[in-house]
């Protein structure tokens, strides 16, 4: 949760761009094409910092970059365009997102770089996002939401024709819906053409997105309301079609185990990655959350499975019969806590259930919300010049919620210096597999994670039947 100053989204001005040209090259029979730039205007500017902003900034590692950038030479050489230039930002996100601005810009998260097991996986994402940029995918969005904006202003001026208005709404979102669907197959068949013809093997295509179906099923159950934590698949369709269309697509160039992987090279790039949340924006470990850069730490009540977005922290208990939000708000010092609970910023407050509290030396609030279905017990707790929010949601009626939920607020206090400075993020580590090692055994080795052998097994692109021999190289989680 990015909870600056402010409510600030901070973005890094330090861009991590590769210019991509005069690394690897060409074949003596193909002439080096003459680089079209990457075209910087006001309008690319805006979205790139956008982007940063919504995804925690640029992640500096010089051996991850060097990577990249040798991948994506390869492939540029061995597109249909090689005289586009492309300039890749790596985003200090655990979310797994890859995509591209029509100026060539793509931006890729360590996520994305984590679950990857090899190079030909992650080649086949960014060929994929230079797939969008070479067909003008992208440049053919921004049309589409252009036209979409005229639409609506005709629907706004035609707006006392109800029929119409929504049929005109109606027809527009369906092109971009099915246009989009359209381009995403495209840009899978250019895709896999490009890295095979780039020598890496064209099925990690295949490989990844099944790793990207299996881990977007093991967090069904999370919130997804964050755009950081929207994946591959949430912004590039996929269904099981799509996966058979991109073995479909390998097949035309070879057959299972061919073209290279390059495993060793990207383990040796991967290994001491930050994984997961960056403690400089909180971070969540089992039921508790915490903030080093603010100083506060509470736990969520039994059961509760925790997710820190850009805008809150929310929680959500098995079964869904409980909820609960976190997050932070600027309040006058002369507006006492129980008026501001009242003021509007949430609906059907019931005053007379307005109660003063201190919570470990803080001033607090607290008081009853109401809706057709959920009961809201909110709390407003000032700490230091902020204010910051509980909002606990319950399909219960009885008091058993409010307990546990009093208990929660409770816990919320400032962290000693000792704990600040213990603060690390979790990491990568590669390890080689020993003699005796197991899939379960190695799985237990991860640390700060749920669901260790799940997780385990697709952070290293295996299945529930795999096994593991001594020598191969592994990912694990460690603190």
């Amino acid at each position: 949760m990015m909870l600056a100053a402010g409510l600030a989204l901070g973005a890094c001005s330090d861009f991590n761009r590769f210019q991509l040209a005069n690394t690897t090259p060409l074949p003596a029979e193909r002439p080096r094409p003459q680089r079209t730039p990457v075209q910087q205007t006001a309008a690319t500017e805006r979205e790139h910092e956008r982007i940063l902003a919504s995804y925690g900034g640029v992640y500096e590692d010089a051996r991850l970059s060097s990577l990249i950038s040798k991948a994506v030479e390869r492939l540029v050489a061995a597109s249909e365009r090689p005289d586009l230039s492309y300039k890749v930002t790596i985003l200090n996100s655990a979310a797994i997102n890859a995509f591209a601005l029509p100026s060539g810009q793509l931006y890729i998260t360590r996520g994305l770089i984590a679950l990857s097991s090899d190079t030909s996986e992650l080649s086949s994402v960014l060929s994929h996002e230079m797939a969008h940029v070479i067909a003008r995918h992208a440049a053919i969005r921004e049309d589409q939401a252009r036209q979409a904006a005229v639409v609506s202003r005709v629907v706004t001026d035609i707006g006392a024709d109800a029929d119409l208005s929504a049929l005109a709404l109606a027809r527009s979102k369906l092109t971009l819906a099915s246009f989009s669907r359209a381009q995403e197959f495209e840009a899978d068949g250019i895709g896999v053409g490009i890295a095979a013809r780039a020598g890496f093997d064209p099925f990690g295509a295949v490989r990844f997105l099944t790793s990207m179906e299996r881990n977007a099923a093991l967090r069904a159950s999370r919130n997804a309301a964050d755009p950081r934590s929207l994946d591959f698949l949430s912004s590039h369709p996929a269904t099981p079609e799509r996966v058979q269309n991109a073995q479909a697509n390998a097949r035309q160039y070879s057959s299972p185990g061919g073209g290279e992987r390059d495993r060793d090279a990207y383990l040796d790039a991967l290994d001491e990655m930050i994984y997961g949340e960056d403690p400089s924006e909180g971070f969540v470990r089992g039921r508790r959350f915490i903030h080093p850069k603010l100083g506060f730490t509470f736990t969520a009540p039994e059961g509760f499975s925790l997710d820190n977005t850009a805008q809150a922290v929310i929680g959500v208990r098995d079964g869904g019969t409980q909820a609960m939000r976190f997050d932070v708000a600027r309040v006058s010092s002369e507006q006492s806590l129980g008026e501001y609970l009242t003021s509007g910023w949430i609906d059907d407050v019931d005053k007379t259930t307005v109660e003063d509290l201190t919570v470990n030396g803080f001033r607090a609030a607290t008081a009853i919300a109401r809706g057709e279905q959920w009961r809201f017990r909110v709390y407003a707790l000032r700490f230091g010049s902020d204010v910051y929010r509980f909002v606990f949601a319950s399909k219960q009626r009885g008091g058993e919620g409010d307990r546990s939920f009093r208990d929660t607020v409770n816990t919320f206090r400032r962290l000693t210096l000792a704990e600040i400075q213990a603060a690390r993020p979790l990491r990568l580590k590669v390890i080689t597999v020993q003699p005796g090692d197991t899939v379960e055994s190695l799985s237990h080795r991860m640390a700060g994670v749920d669901r260790q052998l799940e997780r385990f097994l697709i952070l290293n692109g295996l299945d529930a039947k795999s096994t593991v021999k001594p020598r191969d190289r592994i990912k694990i989680v460690v603190e």
